[in-house]
């Protein structure tokens, strides 16, 4: 292993690389009307309602492939959609129909406002563009050695707890905001901190060398088919 990003485990699903088709019925139309034009709270009788309408229905039932795999809907990706699309609003709204019309327009997509197949692909490959991609090795003086409290094990080795100063600041970041919103309950008691409960916000894959990986090839030769990493951009 060359270089090992910070790998947090929540409740998202990691983004990969996709293709496939999409296996719903037939009643989802396009239409070439321009939904951003139209003023939102429309009956789903209008394009916009309708649109409404199917991205309810989409999100939950898709049917697209992530990494080879069956997949059933996107609406985990919700809070990166409305990201994107520049919208808090539920997917089901028409808000959220009128900000993904938008999106498409300037992505070269009819303007539908439906979240099909089509528009989640090029969505993700958007996100897949903006990863980081750097796989040069981590130097010594880029790696910090972070407390056992910060990790899902307490009880992980001190030489497996490196990480890269960078990564670890932006993953300090993303737990300080967590804390911040009240309405996830997260913080302890009145002090800046994590529950003591709290065990989804913390790290579960650090830093590896290339000598420990190469161990890890060793003990574990078959380590299923997609194998043991040797450069993963986490």
């Amino acid at each position: 292993m060359n270089r090992f990003r910070v790998q947090i485990f929540t409740s998202l699903v990691a983004t990969g690389a996709l293709s496939g088709i999409l296996l719903f019925g037939a009643g989802a139309k396009r239409t070439s009307h321009k939904l951003s034009d139209r003023p939102a709270g429309e009956n789903a009788s209008s394009p916009v309602g309708a649109a409404a309408t199917r991205n309810a229905q989409l999100r939950t039932e898709l049917k697209w492939l992530f990494g080879g795999k069956p997949q059933r809907g996107w609406y985990l990706y919700a809070a990166l959609l409305g990201r994107l699309l520049d919208t808090n609003r539920d997917p089901a709204s028409d808000e959220f129909a009128n900000a993904l019309a938008r999106w498409q327009k300037r992505s070269g997509f009819s303007p539908s406002g439906v979240l099909d197949d089509a528009s989640l692909y090029k969505i993700i490959a958007v996100w897949q563009a903006n990863r980081l991609k750097d796989r040069t090795p981590a130097q010594p003086h880029q790696l910090i050695t972070a407390p056992s409290s910060d990790f899902f094990d307490p009880a992980r080795l001190e030489e497996l707890r490196q990480v890269e100063r960078e990564t670890y600041d932006a993953y300090k970041k993303m737990v300080a905001a967590a804390i911040a919103d009240k309405s996830l309950g997260l913080a302890h008691v009145r002090k800046k901190e994590l529950a003591p409960s709290e065990k989804y916000l913390k790290i579960i894959s650090s830093f590896r060398s290339r000598e420990y990986q190469e161990k890890l090839r060793r003990e574990t030769p078959n380590a299923g088919s997609a194998g043991l990493a040797v450069n993963s951009p986490h």
